[in-house]
């Protein structure tokens, strides 16, 4: 009997233990689930004219973009919202240029669902982290001027979390740098479970980082582990954006198809509201995308069951 008692009461230090680690609240959401469909400008990454700050050949086999185009396509594809990935503009933009994307998506009834950023906060502290952060900031900037209310954050990559326990400090300490100026914009930060991070980890981060403008950027083809959709059900109530991929990767790095359907309980299940947006990362987009929307729609449309 007193062994009993000894491990009931173990059990429930463990579980309290639990609790105390991640002890934010999720988003406050009340009543039905609701979607706004979108499209991120990555799905169509080698038809821009530059990518990542260089000028690059568009690829044949679809029309060539640039922002504007990549509104018109996600408007011919019956979409809500459009994901305008940071990556793939003139490097020389100027301010009133993103204004004028923002009339532009206004005037075809598209909402600039956010912009992505491919930041890493777990390098270390010291100038180069400094430079990630500005960088970051200024895109804070600059989506406040497209109107987007998003933008999605890399942390960084799980390697580094695991090898230095103080890089985990730093990168909440960035992020939370961050959360201050975006709050002043108006500008959600969706922290992605991007490099191979865990669900965990993506949770300790949300619990150290209690700004009520940081959240999680849930892309569901990022959790490579033995059980991804239990860790999409433990991360989809702290979203704040939802990017959806056909494909998932098992641990050793072997590609599957994707659930939609499982994923839309998922989100229906967490009330999540807001955007959902198809990444699409497989060949031939042009072709394959328009399929890979409708598959979507069906998913998010079934009823709970």
């Amino acid at each position: 009997m007193f062994r009993r008692q000894i491990l009931q009461m173990s059990a429930a230090s463990v579980a309290a233990s639990a609790v105390s680690v991640f002890a934010r609240d999720p988003f406050g959401r009340t009543g039905e689930p609701r979607f706004k469909l979108g499209l991120a400008a990555y799905s169509l990454r080698q038809y821009f004219s530059y990518s990542r700050g260089k000028a690059q050949t568009p690829a044949e086999g679809g029309p060539a973009l640039d922002m504007r185009r990549f509104i018109d396509y996600c408007v011919e594809q019956k979409l809500d919202a459009a994901e305008l990935t940071s990556y793939f503009f003139d490097p020389e933009i100027e301010d009133s240029d993103f204004l004028e994307l923002r009339r532009y998506a206004f005037i075809r009834g598209i909402s600039i669902s956010g912009t992505a950023i491919g930041n890493n906060f777990t390098i270390g502290a010291g100038p180069k982290l400094d430079q990630e952060v500005d960088n970051a900031i200024r895109w804070i900037e600059r989506a406040s001027l497209m109107g987007a209310p998003h933008v999605r954050f890399f942390a960084g990559t799980g390697r580094q979390l695991q090898q230095d326990p103080k890089r985990m400090d730093e990168a909440c300490e960035a992020i939370h740098r961050c959360a201050e100026h975006a709050a002043k914009r108006g500008v959600f930060i969706g922290i992605e479970n991007h490099g191979n991070l865990t669900s965990d980890q993506m949770l300790e981060i949300m619990d150290r980082v209690k700004s009520p403008w940081v959240g999680i950027n849930l892309d569901t083809g990022n959790f490579w582990s033995e059980d991804p959709y239990g860790d999409l059900e433990k991360c989809a109530p702290f979203a704040v954006n939802v990017q959806v991929k056909v494909g998932m990767k098992k641990p050793n790095g072997d590609h599957y198809p994707a659930d939609l359907n499982r994923i839309s309980q998922i989100l229906k299940e967490a009330k999540y509201q807001g955007y959902v947006i198809l990444e699409y990362e497989d060949r031939e987009p042009y072709q394959n995308i328009p399929d890979a929307l409708a598959n979507l729609r069906s998913g998010l449309a079934m009823s709970e069951h």
